[in-house]
């Protein structure tokens, strides 16, 4: 059966639900959102949330340890069975139900199964076909990468998503790759309790932030008995009952009771029917900067799945710019890679935005790093007490702004902001110094900054720069 709409969403995810939601809500649009598994995707049920509910107690009692008085109520250890009943609880035990008020809400028509393209503004879900009369949008994600590792297949290996669900602590737990997922994943679960290995091919963990945050987050995962093998190889996998076992290049074996395989994600591109429209029926979706399908008219990619920015943050951002654009307006993608911020949750935290400095320079830009300890403000002396973190502060000498911020320490996610106003704005270090951070706040960082940039440069940030005049100040107005 054949009926039209105005716009076709494939994927209830967080990208997929905000665009439905900003067209219904700002254009009127007559929206189809189709979703073959749980409206909210991986990021709420698989991801995101599970992950920090499993993350946040063993943090939290980090914290309290540091702080005098309050480390000396602690009298016990986790408790592993309420851990686990809170992430049920976050994740509402895999059941949708609680998303679907806000689509009904919004008149969104859910279609539950999988969808297909089937030609220009055509959606096949079954024996039923939708009809775009506006636009489709592939919001469909990303899924866990397998490598080919020989016998890893017949290991029964986890993903995110079996380890962020998973009803008890594996014994021995095996983590292949030392990205986002693994080091949080091993964190997690090596403070309830699992004996943890972490193997990643790289020379470091988290390879993609600076190094100083890499060898911070491997300190603390060592020191909680984590074992972290880098610049390692995996060769094959293999299971002898209950005993998975991984052998290494080396040949090196390393053995557990579950396997994580953590190495990256892949496009949900092979079964989408991207062939019906000329399109390579795999990998990434190419799209423009207003999240345009390269070569097919009415199509949009948001999300994942374009490769630009694989972070839910990135792919909501995205769907706001596509939603925009498809209601008629010149909105064009600004921020993705490079501008959006990202964070690794585990204790340290790693908080980043914009270039490391070696990928500064390597772009061709002047770049300096200041590097400050992230302990070292008053307010410090209340929040992440003690707490091990460095604080790197990339500048462009030549424009004088902010090109990389990553902030390194206890619970830091929140610093990440105003970090990333500073970046994409392009705010000048003349600017930032007339930010005035409240004392006594962790957040005179950015005064130790400037001040360590001033010293650097030997000059001041406020020199030439007279009084402002009521007429100035009336024209900004």
């Amino acid at each position: 059966m054949e009926r039209q709409v105005d716009v076709v969403v494939i994927g209830a995810g967080p990208a997929g639900e905000v665009l439905a939601g900003r067209l219904a809500e700002r254009g009127g649009r007559r929206v189809a959102i189709v979703e073959r598994d749980l409206v909210g995707g991986e990021c709420s049920f698989y991801a995101c949330m599970p992950s920090k509910a499993l993350l946040r107690p063993a943090e939290l009692l980090r914290e309290v340890a540091r702080v005098p008085g309050a480390a000396e109520a602690l009298t016990g250890t986790l408790d592993v069975s309420a851990v686990l009943a809170r992430r049920d609880q976050v994740i509402n035990r895999l059941d949708d139900s609680e998303q679907l008020p806000w689509l009904a809400a919004r008149n969104i028509e859910l279609v539950r199964g999988h969808a297909r393209l089937d030609g220009e503004r055509r959606v096949r879900v079954g024996d039923d076909v939708l009809l775009a009369r506006e636009a489709v949008v592939i919001a469909v994600g990303s899924g866990a990468l397998i490598p080919p590792i020989p016998g890893l297949g017949e290991v029964s290996a986890w993903s995110n998503r079996e380890i962020t669900t998973a009803t008890e602590v594996p014994r021995r737990l095996i983590v292949l790759g030392g990205g986002v997922v693994g080091v949080e994943m091993a964190q997690a679960w090596a403070s309830l309790g699992s004996q943890v290995t972490v193997i990643e091919a790289l020379e470091r963990l988290v390879a993609r932030e600076e190094p100083l945050a890499a060898q911070l987050l491997r300190d603390s995962l060592e020191a909680l008995g984590v074992r972290v093998l880098t610049g390692v190889r995996a060769s094959a996998a293999g299971r002898t009952g209950e005993q998975i076992t991984v052998t290494l290049e080396s040949g090196e074996t390393v053995v557990g009771d579950r396997l994580l395989v953590a190495v990256g994600r892949r496009p949900l591109t092979d079964d989408l029917g991207l062939e019906t429209l000329g399109l390579e029926p795999r990998g990434h979706v190419e799209v423009d900067d207003h999240l345009c399908v390269v070569g097919a008219p009415g199509l949009y990619a948001v999300g994942d799945v374009n490769g630009r920015s694989l972070l839910t943050h990135s792919g909501k951002y995205q769907a706001r710019i596509a939603a925009d654009h498809i209601l008629g307006e010149r909105a064009c993608a600004r921020t993705d890679a490079q501008g959006a911020p990202r964070v690794v949750f585990t204790d340290p935290q790693i908080a980043a935005v914009g270039l490391t400095l070696e990928a500064a320079r390597q772009a061709g830009i002047s770049a300096q790093a200041f590097d400050l300890p992230t302990g070292a403000t008053a307010g410090a002396s209340f929040h992440g007490r003690g707490a091990p973190g460095v604080s790197r502060f990339v500048v462009d000498l030549e424009r004088e702004v902010l090109v990389g911020v990553t902030f390194v320490g206890a619970e830091v996610a929140d610093f990440l902001q105003a970090a990333t106003i500073a970046i994409v704005a392009g705010v000048p270090l003349t600017t930032l110094a007339h930010a005035i951070a409240p004392f006594p706040t962790r957040s005179e960082l950015w005064l130790k900054f400037l001040e360590a940039y001033e010293s650097a440069q030997g000059t001041s940030l406020h020199a030439g720069q007279g009084p402002v005049t009521a007429g100035a100040r009336d024209a900004g107005r």
